[in-house]
Protein backbone atom coordinates (compact mmCIF):
# COMPACT_ATOMS: atom_id res chain seq x y z
CA UNK A 1 0.00 0.00 0.00
CA UNK A 2 1.21 3.56 -0.77
CA UNK A 3 2.69 5.08 2.00
CA UNK A 4 0.89 8.41 3.83
CA UNK A 5 2.63 10.73 5.62
CA UNK A 6 2.45 14.59 6.64
CA UNK A 7 4.35 18.19 6.47
CA UNK A 8 5.81 19.06 9.65
CA UNK A 9 7.79 22.27 10.08
CA UNK A 10 10.81 22.69 12.42
CA UNK A 11 10.97 25.50 14.84
CA UNK A 12 13.24 26.42 17.71
CA UNK A 13 10.80 25.31 19.83
CA UNK A 14 10.39 22.02 18.17
CA UNK A 15 11.45 18.87 20.08
CA UNK A 16 11.98 16.61 17.09
CA UNK A 17 11.87 13.30 19.05
CA UNK A 18 7.90 14.37 20.35
CA UNK A 19 7.34 15.46 16.58
CA UNK A 20 7.90 12.03 15.02
CA UNK A 21 6.08 9.96 18.09
CA UNK A 22 2.97 12.45 17.15
CA UNK A 23 3.29 11.16 13.56
CA UNK A 24 3.66 7.58 14.74
CA UNK A 25 0.71 7.37 16.49
CA UNK A 26 -1.17 9.34 14.02
CA UNK A 27 -0.40 6.06 11.97
CA UNK A 28 1.62 7.76 9.33
CA UNK A 29 4.77 6.66 7.62
CA UNK A 30 6.32 9.48 6.06
CA UNK A 31 7.75 13.31 6.70
CA UNK A 32 8.48 16.10 5.00
CA UNK A 33 10.38 18.72 6.86
CA UNK A 34 9.69 22.17 6.88
CA UNK A 35 12.63 24.51 7.74
CA UNK A 36 12.10 28.00 7.45
CA UNK A 37 14.54 29.15 10.56
CA UNK A 38 17.98 28.65 8.17
CA UNK A 39 19.71 28.87 11.54
CA UNK A 40 18.24 25.32 12.32
CA UNK A 41 20.42 23.51 9.61
CA UNK A 42 22.58 22.21 12.25
CA UNK A 43 24.49 19.14 13.27
CA UNK A 44 22.43 19.04 16.04
CA UNK A 45 19.43 18.95 14.77
CA UNK A 46 20.32 16.45 11.65
CA UNK A 47 21.57 14.27 14.23
CA UNK A 48 18.28 14.65 16.26
CA UNK A 49 16.10 13.74 12.88
CA UNK A 50 18.36 11.04 12.01
CA UNK A 51 17.80 8.97 15.12
CA UNK A 52 13.90 10.05 15.35
CA UNK A 53 13.23 8.44 12.13
CA UNK A 54 15.24 5.09 13.03
CA UNK A 55 13.82 4.70 16.48
CA UNK A 56 10.30 5.40 15.08
CA UNK A 57 10.27 4.34 11.30
CA UNK A 58 8.93 7.43 9.88
CA UNK A 59 10.58 8.19 6.88
CA UNK A 60 11.73 11.98 5.54
CA UNK A 61 10.80 12.09 2.08
CA UNK A 62 11.69 15.79 1.64
CA UNK A 63 13.62 18.89 2.96
CA UNK A 64 11.44 22.00 2.55
CA UNK A 65 13.78 24.81 2.51
CA UNK A 66 12.77 28.45 3.23
CA UNK A 67 14.59 31.31 2.71
CA UNK A 68 14.91 34.70 4.89
CA UNK A 69 13.66 37.79 3.36
CA UNK A 70 10.54 39.63 3.15
CA UNK A 71 7.34 36.92 2.19
CA UNK A 72 3.54 38.24 1.33
CA UNK A 73 2.00 35.37 0.56
CA UNK A 74 -0.82 37.95 -1.93
CA UNK A 75 -0.49 38.80 -5.44
CA UNK A 76 0.22 42.47 -4.98
CA UNK A 77 3.01 41.93 -3.02
CA UNK A 78 4.04 38.54 -3.58
CA UNK A 79 5.66 39.09 -6.65
CA UNK A 80 8.01 41.83 -4.92
CA UNK A 81 8.91 39.43 -2.36
CA UNK A 82 8.64 35.69 -2.77
CA UNK A 83 11.52 33.43 -3.82
CA UNK A 84 13.97 33.85 -6.35
CA UNK A 85 12.34 36.06 -8.98
CA UNK A 86 12.64 38.99 -6.78
CA UNK A 87 16.63 39.87 -8.02
CA UNK A 88 17.10 41.79 -4.45
CA UNK A 89 16.70 38.60 -2.73
CA UNK A 90 17.90 36.31 -5.28
CA UNK A 91 21.88 36.02 -4.14
CA UNK A 92 21.40 35.36 -0.70
CA UNK A 93 18.43 33.24 -1.08
CA UNK A 94 20.49 30.71 -3.51
CA UNK A 95 23.20 30.22 -0.73
CA UNK A 96 20.93 29.61 1.78
CA UNK A 97 19.41 26.88 -0.67
CA UNK A 98 23.14 25.83 -1.70
CA UNK A 99 23.47 25.51 2.61
CA UNK A 100 19.81 23.59 2.42
CA UNK A 101 21.85 20.78 0.60
CA UNK A 102 24.19 20.58 3.15
CA UNK A 103 21.37 20.10 6.12
CA UNK A 104 19.61 17.44 3.54
CA UNK A 105 22.54 15.67 3.12
CA UNK A 106 23.11 14.95 6.89
CA UNK A 107 19.67 13.70 6.99
CA UNK A 108 20.22 11.35 3.98
CA UNK A 109 17.40 12.64 2.13
CA UNK A 110 17.52 13.50 -1.61
CA UNK A 111 14.82 16.04 -2.39
CA UNK A 112 14.70 19.38 -1.34
CA UNK A 113 11.78 21.65 -2.34
CA UNK A 114 11.12 25.18 -1.94
CA UNK A 115 8.75 28.16 -3.58
CA UNK A 116 10.73 29.42 -6.41
CA UNK A 117 8.40 32.62 -7.15
CA UNK A 118 5.99 33.98 -9.08
CA UNK A 119 7.96 32.78 -11.89
CA UNK A 120 6.98 34.77 -15.42
CA UNK A 121 5.38 33.26 -18.19
CA UNK A 122 7.34 35.44 -20.54
CA UNK A 123 10.43 33.10 -21.04
CA UNK A 124 12.28 36.53 -22.37
CA UNK A 125 11.58 38.50 -19.43
CA UNK A 126 15.04 38.94 -17.57
CA UNK A 127 13.32 38.08 -14.24
CA UNK A 128 12.77 34.75 -16.24
CA UNK A 129 16.58 34.33 -17.47
CA UNK A 130 17.93 35.46 -14.11
CA UNK A 131 15.66 33.14 -12.42
CA UNK A 132 16.45 29.76 -14.36
CA UNK A 133 20.20 30.55 -14.34
CA UNK A 134 19.84 30.57 -10.35
CA UNK A 135 18.26 28.01 -10.38
CA UNK A 136 20.62 25.73 -12.95
CA UNK A 137 23.61 26.45 -10.47
CA UNK A 138 21.51 25.42 -7.86
CA UNK A 139 20.10 21.95 -9.53
CA UNK A 140 24.13 21.64 -10.58
CA UNK A 141 24.82 21.63 -7.14
CA UNK A 142 22.44 19.45 -6.15
CA UNK A 143 23.41 17.00 -9.30
CA UNK A 144 27.10 16.80 -7.46
CA UNK A 145 25.53 15.17 -4.23
CA UNK A 146 22.86 12.89 -6.19
CA UNK A 147 20.18 15.48 -4.89
CA UNK A 148 17.22 16.63 -6.55
CA UNK A 149 15.30 20.21 -6.83
CA UNK A 150 11.77 20.30 -6.47
CA UNK A 151 9.75 22.93 -7.44
CA UNK A 152 6.69 23.42 -4.84
CA UNK A 153 3.28 24.25 -7.18
CA UNK A 154 0.85 27.39 -7.43
CA UNK A 155 3.28 30.80 -7.78
CA UNK A 156 3.67 29.74 -12.00
CA UNK A 157 1.26 28.25 -14.47
CA UNK A 158 1.85 24.33 -15.95
CA UNK A 159 3.35 25.48 -18.70
CA UNK A 160 5.87 28.16 -17.74
CA UNK A 161 6.83 25.58 -14.61
CA UNK A 162 7.35 22.82 -17.67
CA UNK A 163 9.64 24.79 -19.64
CA UNK A 164 11.42 26.27 -16.72
CA UNK A 165 12.08 22.76 -15.98
CA UNK A 166 13.62 22.19 -19.60
CA UNK A 167 15.54 25.31 -19.54
CA UNK A 168 17.38 24.21 -16.38
CA UNK A 169 18.14 21.36 -18.05
CA UNK A 170 20.27 19.22 -15.67
CA UNK A 171 17.90 16.24 -15.43
CA UNK A 172 17.63 16.51 -11.35
CA UNK A 173 14.98 18.80 -11.44
CA UNK A 174 11.19 17.82 -10.47
CA UNK A 175 7.84 18.72 -8.96
CA UNK A 176 6.30 18.73 -5.38
CA UNK A 177 2.61 18.79 -6.47
CA UNK A 178 0.44 20.98 -4.25
CA UNK A 179 -3.12 19.73 -4.91
CA UNK A 180 -4.34 23.07 -3.68
CA UNK A 181 -1.80 25.84 -4.67
CA UNK A 182 -2.95 25.88 -8.17
CA UNK A 183 -6.49 26.29 -6.94
CA UNK A 184 -5.06 29.41 -4.32
CA UNK A 185 -3.67 31.05 -6.99
CA UNK A 186 -5.77 30.65 -9.50
CA UNK A 187 -3.55 28.92 -12.27
CA UNK A 188 -4.85 25.30 -12.84
CA UNK A 189 -7.05 23.00 -11.93
CA UNK A 190 -4.93 20.52 -10.20
CA UNK A 191 -6.35 17.30 -12.11
CA UNK A 192 -5.16 19.10 -15.83
CA UNK A 193 -2.09 19.98 -14.42
CA UNK A 194 -0.89 16.44 -12.90
CA UNK A 195 -1.32 15.29 -16.64
CA UNK A 196 0.72 18.24 -17.45
CA UNK A 197 3.54 17.45 -14.95
CA UNK A 198 3.27 13.75 -14.82
CA UNK A 199 6.80 11.96 -14.66
CA UNK A 200 7.66 15.32 -12.78
CA UNK A 201 5.99 14.54 -9.61
CA UNK A 202 8.51 13.11 -6.75
CA UNK A 203 6.34 14.25 -4.02
CA UNK A 204 3.29 15.74 -3.16
CA UNK A 205 0.99 18.22 -0.57
CA UNK A 206 -2.22 16.24 -0.58
CA UNK A 207 -4.15 19.68 0.06
CA UNK A 208 -7.54 21.30 -0.58
CA UNK A 209 -8.44 25.24 -1.51
CA UNK A 210 -11.16 27.30 -3.27
CA UNK A 211 -10.10 29.54 -5.81
CA UNK A 212 -9.82 33.42 -5.04
CA UNK A 213 -12.77 35.40 -5.05
CA UNK A 214 -10.73 38.83 -5.85
CA UNK A 215 -7.36 39.98 -7.50
CA UNK A 216 -5.71 40.66 -3.81
CA UNK A 217 -6.02 37.76 -1.85
CA UNK A 218 -5.64 33.83 -2.64
CA UNK A 219 -8.13 31.58 -2.58
CA UNK A 220 -9.02 29.23 0.68
CA UNK A 221 -7.72 26.58 2.13
CA UNK A 222 -10.13 23.94 3.55
CA UNK A 223 -9.87 20.15 4.04
CA UNK A 224 -9.09 17.46 2.23
CA UNK A 225 -12.22 17.00 0.29
CA UNK A 226 -14.09 19.62 0.84
CA UNK A 227 -12.56 22.19 -1.80
CA UNK A 228 -11.55 21.93 -5.78
CA UNK A 229 -8.68 19.73 -5.99
CA UNK A 230 -10.01 16.25 -6.79
CA UNK A 231 -8.00 14.91 -4.63
CA UNK A 232 -9.48 11.42 -5.88
CA UNK A 233 -8.79 11.56 -9.41
CA UNK A 234 -5.59 13.23 -8.56
CA UNK A 235 -3.99 10.41 -6.35
CA UNK A 236 -5.26 8.06 -9.54
CA UNK A 237 -3.97 9.52 -12.19
CA UNK A 238 -0.19 9.72 -10.70
CA UNK A 239 -0.80 6.04 -9.37
CA UNK A 240 -1.79 5.16 -13.21
CA UNK A 241 1.44 6.62 -14.53
CA UNK A 242 3.85 5.31 -12.01
CA UNK A 243 4.13 7.76 -9.34
CA UNK A 244 5.26 5.54 -6.59
CA UNK A 245 5.94 8.45 -3.64
CA UNK A 246 4.09 8.92 -0.89
CA UNK A 247 0.87 10.75 -0.11
CA UNK A 248 2.02 13.60 1.96
CA UNK A 249 -1.00 15.41 3.90
CA UNK A 250 -0.71 19.01 4.41
CA UNK A 251 -3.48 21.52 6.81
CA UNK A 252 -1.68 25.09 6.81
CA UNK A 253 -3.76 25.15 10.43
CA UNK A 254 -2.79 24.28 14.48
CA UNK A 255 -4.44 22.89 17.14
CA UNK A 256 -7.10 20.04 17.76
CA UNK A 257 -8.60 20.93 14.55
CA UNK A 258 -5.60 20.54 12.66
CA UNK A 259 -5.33 16.80 13.84
CA UNK A 260 -8.65 16.19 13.26
CA UNK A 261 -8.16 17.54 9.38
CA UNK A 262 -5.25 15.54 9.25
CA UNK A 263 -6.50 12.33 10.43
CA UNK A 264 -10.15 12.59 8.23
CA UNK A 265 -7.47 13.64 5.15
CA UNK A 266 -5.80 10.13 6.13
CA UNK A 267 -8.48 8.40 5.86
CA UNK A 268 -9.75 9.86 2.56
CA UNK A 269 -6.31 9.00 0.89
CA UNK A 270 -6.62 5.54 2.44
CA UNK A 271 -10.09 5.18 0.69
CA UNK A 272 -8.95 6.46 -2.51
CA UNK A 273 -5.96 3.79 -2.62
CA UNK A 274 -8.12 0.67 -1.81
CA UNK A 275 -10.65 1.92 -4.50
Amino acid sequence: MAKIGVLFSLKPSTNIREEFEKIQNLDLQTCQIGVWDTALHTEENAKAIVEASKETGIEVSTLWAGWTGPNVWNFYDGPLTLGLVPVEYRANRLRELMAASDFALRLGVVNIATHVGFLPENPHDADYAGTIAALKSLAQHYKSRNQYFLFETGQETPTTLIRAIEDIGTGNVGINFDTANLILYGKANSLDAVEMYGKYVRDLHCKDGLFPTNGHDLGKEVPLGQGKANISAVVRHLYSIGYDGPLTIEREISGDEQIRDIIAARDLLRAIIRD
